[in-house]
């Protein structure tokens, strides 16, 4: 592990106590934490300002790794992966990836993590038999077996996207508290789906909870998209999706608000839309608009990336979080 003291990041204290400032990775935000990964920001004019990560604490240190980079105040980590491929195929170089965040968590001493988003080139092209977001599969899912973390309930939230080149990148968030993991009453858990989806399942919950000290709480919200069970619905059809979508984030909310006393809308969260095809994303925003409303601070707040989603019948995929004052419910 390489360690030194990170100097210039923005930070705010309440109390002297704050656990994670703004948060400042999701939302406008996104852009500046996606830094390096290559998903075009679509509709610029709604992109707004970018901002700095955030942590709150007397030190905040940056350190080394293997291939982590991070940021941490003791309480709170912020990591970033960017790996390209050589020889070792994706498998073998998602489970190194893997293998080095296991070890930032040991190093930072924040052992539980919150929130994962990753960036794969080419998603859905085939991998020499097998599509290459199964072959991140196995490999990411080898790396929890490995390091000991679980791979089904508990699994933190995450996505998967596609980008069309570049390095695989991982960005993901880490903490001294466990989050509480939510799953999504419409859909098959991600890590039960049966093998048609691959030989390995994807490791992740719908959500998470997080409690971030102060009174108040996190809801991370995974990759959502037109998934009812197991099955893609409304194949090819984005409006439909886009809809079905919206679906299924207002169940993972109502799923999350049954598990603490904070009450987490759909029309009040940070979220990124992530968008197959560039000339979707103004009727993506529109219906947006028409659900919640021009006013509501997500459609007010959200970002537009161009990106694959991890299934080639997928046109579409949202993502968000939120924070509001709450406690967790046993």
């Amino acid at each position: 592990m390489q360690r030194a003291p990170l100097a210039g990041i923005s930070g705010e204290l309440v109390d002297g106590r704050s656990p994670l400032g703004a948060m400042g990775y999701g939302g406008r935000a996104g852009v500046a934490w996606m830094s390096g990964v290559n998903a075009p920001v679509l509709l610029p004019d709604e992109a707004g300002a970018t901002a700095d990560l955030w942590l709150a604490g007397d030190r905040v240190d940056a350190g080394r790794s293997g291939g982590v980079h991070w940021r941490s105040d003791g309480h709170w980590m912020l990591g970033s992966i960017d790996l390209e491929e050589g020889s070792e195929g994706l498998e073998q170089l998602a489970h190194n990836a893997y293998r080095d965040l296991f070890q930032a968590l040991q190093d930072t001493g924040c052992p539980h993590l919150l929130r994962i988003w990753n960036y794969l080139p080419r998603i859905n092209d085939d991998g020499g038999g097998l599509e290459r977001y199964r072959q991140f599969n196995l490999g990411r899912q080898q790396a929890f077996i490995d390091a000991g973390h679980g791979i089904y309930e508990g699994s933190p939230a995450a996505c998967a996207l596609g980008v069309q080149r570049g390095a695989l990148g991982i960005r993901f968030l880490a903490g001294q508290r466990a989050p509480l993991a939510i799953e999504n009453p419409r859909q098959v858990s991600a890590y039960r789906y049966p093998s048609a989806y691959g030989p390995r399942p994807p490791t992740f919950s719908r959500a998470a909870l997080a409690d971030i000290g102060g009174g108040q709480l996190a809801l991370f919200i995974s990759g959502t998209a037109s998934i009812v069970g197991h099955a893609t619905v409304h194949a090819g059809d984005v409006a439909e999706q886009t809809r079905e979508t919206l679906r299924n984030l207002d169940a993972v909310i109502a799923a999350a608000n049954a598990r603490c006393s904070a009450q987490f809308a759909l029309d009040a969260l940070d979220a990124v839309a992530y968008v197959r095809h560039p000339a979707h994303a103004p009727l993506v925003r529109q219906l947006l608009e028409d659900a919640l409303g021009s006013a509501a601070p997500t459609l007010q707040r959200a970002v537009y990336l161009e990106a694959d989603i991890c299934r080639h019948d997928l046109l579409v995929e949202i993502e968000a979080h939120a924070i509001a004052p709450g406690v967790l419910r046993q």
